[in-house]
């Protein structure tokens, strides 16, 4: 005699949606699985040598300058604070300049100036890059046509020029910020070509005709399925792109077309040489601004030797 249970009513051992009984959570294995990530975090570091020195050099100039500015009055960084033309002591130890400023002062306050220009000018040439990049690559046809002949046209003006006409048209006296958008001028140039040529091979790859067969539209497909894919490029691009603008704003600063009144590292050397320090043997005028442009520039280039074997498939190895 079968027993066919009656509506509202429960069979024994059943289980209903009240009573279902909650996931047991395994807080070891959760543990065990963020301490191996962390494990394979720590080991990929240790074997990509390059990219935590780059970082900690970078780092290391953001501290002197975070912790100099509450330490140091920047004030001594005008004209006139402190005698001029002193050599390192205990009161001043990088020294002070011709024009009586504290040199400790003029680098703690001109790093992040430094800085600054670079960080604005390789932003906006990598945004511009990017645009105009995934654009051309992934559409082609005239739009390709006209992004690759200025390009082309672009890559082939002395960059040098460029800038120096466009620094001297402005007649008022120019800013840190104006002098990042003058860089930034021509910072677009390389890397539109360079992620032009990323976007024309990936393109043609599986996963992206797949994506197309989907439905998805043109812009979908850039957004969703090829810029993620490229964001490890795209960092070493902006790396590069950062220091080419740093390198870019120094040598018109060292002509004169900086902003004056800021005491960047490019106006001090434009300084150092504008009163003959080096042939005066006033050598630690020279020596500061030196030495953190070379900490500066070298930390840049091993961040994006280490982000390349993230970037570059040939580089790439399983940790």
């Amino acid at each position: 005699m079968s027993v066919t249970p009656q509506i509202g009513s429960e069979v024994p051992g059943s289980l209903t949606a009240g009573s279902m009984p909650a996931p047991v959570v395994d807080e070891a294995s959760r543990a065990h699985v963020k301490q191996d990530r962390f494990g394979g975090f720590i080991r990929y570091m240790r074997r990509n040598v390059p990219l935590p020195i780059g970082l900690a050099m970078l780092l290391s100039l953001i501290l002197f300058s975070v912790i100099g500015s509450l330490l140091v009055d920047l004030e001594r960084a005008r004209p006139l604070s402190v005698m001029a033309i002193q050599p390192p002591s205990w009161e001043l130890p990088f020294g002070s300049d011709r024009q009586g400023r504290d040199l400790l002062a003029v680098m703690i306050a001109g790093t992040p100036l430094t800085l600054r220009i670079g960080l604005i000018a390789g932003l906006i040439g990598v945004t511009v890059g990017t645009i105009l990049g995934f654009i051309a690559g992934y559409y082609g046809g005239p739009t390709d046509t006209v992004v690759r002949g200025m390009v082309d046209v672009g890559l082939t003006i002395p960059g040098l020029v460029v800038l120096i006409i466009l620094a001297v048209t402005i007649r008022e006296g120019i800013s840190v910020n104006q002098m990042a958008l003058v860089v930034a001028c021509l910072a677009w140039l390389y890397p539109t070509r360079v992620i032009r040529a990323q976007v024309l091979t990936m393109r043609e790859r599986s996963w992206v005709q797949v994506a197309k067969l989907s439905g998805l539209s043109g812009m979908d497909v850039i957004v969703k399925e090829m810029v993620p894919n490229l964001f490890p490029y795209l960092a070493a691009a902006l790396v590069n792109a950062v220091s080419a603008a740093v390198l870019a704003s120094i040598g018109l600063e060292a002509l004169g077309l900086g902003p004056i009144e800021s005491p960047t590292l490019g106006m001090t050397v434009y300084w150092v040489q504008f009163n003959a320090a080096i042939i005066n043997g006033w050598w630690w005028w020279w020596t500061a601004p030196i030495v953190i442009l070379f900490i500066l520039f070298v930390g840049l280039f091993l961040v994006s030797l280490g982000l390349d074997e993230i970037a570059n498939p040939r580089l790439r190895r399983s940790v």
